[in-house]
């Protein structure tokens, strides 16, 4: 839901931070991130819940955390 330019999916490394040196993500694609989890896996996800940062630090750390609370 991204839309990354030049960079495919086989290319992402999950263990690789989504944001700042590894896969280079911004506040907009969290954003767009964000949306697409709630509305793909019926997740609530708050901005002041303390555990979003840890949940966006990898795609492994992300997936694990929509597994965790997806319906």
């Amino acid at each position: 839901s991204l839309n990354l330019e030049d960079i495919n999916a086989a290319d992402i490394v999950p263990d690789e931070p989504l944001f700042g040196d590894g896969l280079g993500l911004d506040s907009i694609d969290a954003l767009e991130l964000a949306l697409a989890i709630t509305q793909n896996y019926s997740i609530q996800l708050k901005a002041d819940d303390k555990r979003m940062q840890q949940a966006f630090g990898t795609l492994r750390s992300l997936n694990a955390f929509v597994m965790q609370n997806s319906t």
